[in-house]
């Protein structure tokens, strides 16, 4: 099996995988294995049970309630105008 050192590790990190440790009761360097594992694994969606018994249309009219958002207030260029300069090549 393969050795990794880590250099310069930041206190702040440290400490919280100290935490992961204790509150799962690992040693820690299990923990960073577990740590790391858990970081390649593909997100999983949790679905809050409050949210789960609501509605379908309730839902939609949450998600159709929201501002739309700008993409020049962050900078960024619409994305129909990026799409259509792609077209155009």
């Amino acid at each position: 099996m393969a050795t990794l050192q880590i250099e310069n590790l930041p206190d702040e990190l440290y400490s919280r995988i100290q935490g992961v440790a204790a509150e799962k009761k690992l040693t820690l360097n299990k923990a960073v294995i577990h740590l790391l594992k858990r970081s390649f694994e593909p997100d999983k969606v949790k679905i809050d049970p409050a949210q789960e018994s609501r509605s379908m249309s309730a839902i939609l009219k949450r998600i159709r309630s929201r501002p739309r958002v700008n993409p020049s207030d962050f900078g960024l260029m619409d994305s129909t105008l990026l799409i259509a300069g792609d077209r155009n090549r």
